[in-house]
C-alpha cells in the first residue's frame, strides 16, 4: 500500500469513528467522572488535561480506550498511566512556567506532553528507543518543540541536563531515589512511587535548602517497577 493510500485509509478511518464515538465528551466524562472524583480540582491542571489531545498520544486502534481509567499497554511491555493518576501527579507539583522538568520514562509522550504545556521545559529519558522515537513524533505532530528527549537509563535520575526544578518517576521505585532528590534545585519537587507491591506510596519531595529534603506521602497507589530500579537489600538468616 502506498503512503497515500495509507493516508487515505486512516482519514477514512478517522471519520467512520468520530461519527460513533464523541471525543469530545469521552474527555469532558474522563475530567468530571475520574479526575475530579479524585480530588483534582486544581483549575490549571484541569485545563490541561483538557487541552491536550490524550488520543493523540495512543495507537489508532486504542483511540476508544484513550480516556478511560485503565494503564494501556503501549508495546515494550510498558503501559501508560491513567488519567487519574497524570492529574494527581501535575496537582501535587505545583509546575511553574520557569520550570526545567525532568520525566523518567516518555511512555506515550502523553505526560511529556502535559508537563511541556505547563513549564518551560522538559528532559524525557526513556529506555526503549522505539518508545522515545514514537513519542517524538507524536510531540512535534502537536507542535511541541520545548522538550528533549533521551534514550537511556534515568532510573538513578540523569546529571546531564541537571539540576531540575521538577522530577517525575513515570514507574515505581523499591527504594526512595536518593541520588535524583541530589539533583534538585531548591524549592524543586520530585515525585516517585515508592515501595514493592502490593504496598507503595506516591511521595512528594522537596528541596527546601542545600542538601536539605522534605519527604511526605500524599497517597497510596500501586506502578509497574522501572527497569533495572535499585532493589532493597535483603537479608539472609
Amino acid at each position: 500500500m502506498t503512503q497515500t493510500a495509507k493516508t487515505v485509509e486512516s482519514a477514512q478511518f478517522n471519520s467512520q469513528f468520530n461519527t460513533q464515538f464523541n471525543i469530545g465528551e469521552a474527555r469532558f466524562n474522563m475530567i468530571e467522572q475520574q479526575i475530579r472524583t479524585w480530588e483534582v480540582l486544581d483549575p490549571v491542571v484541569l485545563a490541561v488535561l483538557d487541552a491536550v489531545p490524550r488520543e493523540k498520544f495512543v495507537a489508532e486502534s486504542q483511540v476508544g480506550l484513550a480516556f478511560a481509567d485503565v494503564e494501556l499497554p503501549i508495546g515494550e511491555g510498558q503501559t501508560m498511566l491513567s488519567p487519574k493518576l497524570e492529574g494527581r501527579i501535575l496537582q501535587a507539583l505545583n509546575i511553574k512556567k520557569t520550570d526545567k522538568v525532568l520525566l523518567v520514562g516518555t511512555g506515550s509522550g502523553y505526560l511529556v506532553a502535559l508537563l511541556a504545556t505547563l513549564a518551560q521545559h522538559v528532559h524525557a529519558v526513556e529506555i526503549y528507543p522505539e518508545l522515545s522515537n514514537t513519542a517524538q513524533y507524536r510531540l512535534q505532530a502537536q507542535g511541541i518543540h520545548n522538550v528533549t528527549l533521551y534514550v537511556g537509563d534515568a532510573v538513578n535520575g540523569f546529571p546531564e541536563a541537571a539540576p531540575y526544578d521538577v522530577i517525575v518517576f513515570a514507574g515505581s521505585l523499591p527504594l526512595r531515589p536518593v541520588a535524583a532528590e541530589k539533583m534538585l534545585n531548591v524549592g524543586g519537587r520530585l515525585f516517585a512511587v515508592v515501595g514493592q507491591s502490593p504496598i507503595m506510596e506516591a511521595t512528594l519531595t522537596e528541596c527546601v535548602s542545600e542538601g536539605a529534603y522534605r519527604h511526605e506521602t500524599i497517597f497510596e497507589t500501586c506502578l509497574p517497577v522501572l527497569e533495572n530500579a535499585p532493589q532493597a537489600t535483603k537479608f539472609a538468616f
